[in-house]
């Protein structure tokens, strides 16, 4: 994690780190390029700077598409890729978690158990007999709440190493969970409409509506941009670079749409359209993308993971904006909770133990900075896809656990070796 620095830091150089983090031409102010061989240049320039983003992610998910794609015929049916998609919901969602606080240059290694406490309650209460499950829902985001504001007290009230905090918690709430559950019990998941986001497909024709509401909000923000840089006086980058992005945009949604809607099931019934879950996480990380993006708040956060002692000499009330931080992580972990037992089932005494190291991997391997100031909710997506897909390609090929996870953790070391080096390149200070 990255520590205070000694230099004292303008409050223009503030928003400039913000502004350059958010990697959206509408936001770059005076640096905008009026033309697209002008972004052009600019954008591999930023690249040469060692400013790659989720690049090398993409890259290594093609990659591992067209490995396992010829290793075994299996992995690219409609069926595996609707499983694909379910199988990662629950990491992408606690990777865009742990976003908010990577980006202060902080962890949390807690938000697996904190999850498995708030489903533990969740699937206790919701038995029969139990509570009604929204109501057990808002209790157990209380408890990601509650146990957000408890770390954020000490890390940014009481300034103890967030490190420590969370992974006092990481073992202290595995007890927890024993003394609700205890040891050898297991609760069945109840309630069919949270059964549903895992297990469940949109209609074909909802698949659609949801492409062209997710293109719509796209292009509204794109047009809302323009205008209000013109009223403020600033330049506009060309038409045709909004215009080329929602275009690339456009035919991937085609694309998967019509690829899952594909009837995937076998002789007695038929199974098609996109998984339920699908507009959750979209809803989620469209959200998290604005506030981080779009607000003071989210600017405040990447100019604080830059430079803490530059914000703070800014005005910036850097320990409200840590507090919130944990925050929204726990509350956010409670969410990949619930699609991850409404992907199995049911809740033990060890569920969320491990994912919450695939989370951090997630995020790291997607591009966002151990370091602090730098990453977007959209990496951590891409990184917990390819996380994702070598899990489901090896299990497909009929490797081991043990070998799954031994590639995993080559590609979390390869990941924050290119992060090191891209912020060595840029002239960061580490």
């Amino acid at each position: 994690m990255s520590g205070d620095s000694a230099d004292v830091t303008s409050q223009s150089d503030v928003a400039r780190t913000a502004a350059r983090e958010s990697d959206a031409p509408t936001l770059l102010g005076k640096g905008v390029e009026n033309s697209p061989l002008e972004h052009g240049r600019a954008y591999l320039q930023r690249l040469r700077g060692g400013e790659m983003g989720a690049l090398p992610a993409i890259g290594g998910l093609l990659v591992l598409f067209v490995i396992f794609h010829f290793a075994n015929d299996l992995f690219t049916t409609p069926r595996n890729m609707a499983n694909l998609i379910t199988q990662a919901a629950p990491l992408v969602v606690l990777g865009m978690a742990l976003v908010f606080v990577l980006l202060l240059g902080e962890i949390d290694l807690s938000a697996g158990v904190t999850f498995g406490v708030a489903m533990a309650v969740f699937v206790k209460y919701t038995q029969p007999d139990g509570l009604s499950w929204p109501v057990a829902l808002l209790l157990s985001l209380g408890i990601g709440f509650t146990i957000g504001f408890v770390i954020g007290f000490f890390v940014a009230r009481i300034g103890v190493p967030s490190f420590v905090v969370t992974l006092g918690l990481f073992l202290g709430l595995q007890g927890v969970i024993l003394m609700i559950i205890g040891a050898g019990g297991t609760y069945r998941l109840i309630p069919e409409p949270i059964k549903a986001i895992q297990n469940s497909n949109l209609a074909p024709w909802e698949g659609w509506a949801l492409l062209a509401l997710v293109l719509a909000i796209l292009v509204g923000v794109a047009m809302w941009d323009r205008v209000r840089r013109s009223r403020a006086g600033a330049p506009n980058p060309s038409i045709w670079i909004p215009m080329v992005k929602l275009i690339a945009i456009a035919a991937v949604g085609v694309a998967f749409v019509l690829f899952l809607n594909i009837d995937r099931g076998g002789v007695n019934r038929a199974i098609q359209g996109v998984p339920i879950v699908v507009p959750f996480v979209l809803a989620i990380g469209m959200v998290g993308t604005y506030v981080l993006d779009r607000t003071r708040f989210g600017r405040y956060m990447y100019a604080i993971g830059g430079n803490r002692e530059a914000a703070r000499r800014s005005g910036v009330n850097v320990t409200l904006i840590k507090w919130s931080a944990f925050v929204i992580c726990s509350s956010l972990a409670v969410v990949a909770g619930l699609l991850f037992v409404s992907r199995v089932g049911s809740a033990d005494a060890s569920t969320g133990r491990e994912i919450v190291l695939s989370g951090v991997a997630a995020a790291v391997v997607g591009g966002v900075s151990l370091f602090g100031g730098r990453g977007r909710l959209m990496h951590a997506a891409v990184g917990a896809l390819v996380i994702a897909t070598i899990e489901n390609g090896l299990g497909l090929l009929g490797f081991s656990a043990g070998a799954t996870l031994a590639v995993s953790g080559g590609v979390l070391i390869l990941a924050a070796t290119v992060d090191a080096l891209a912020r060595r390149r840029s002239g960061a200070v580490t």
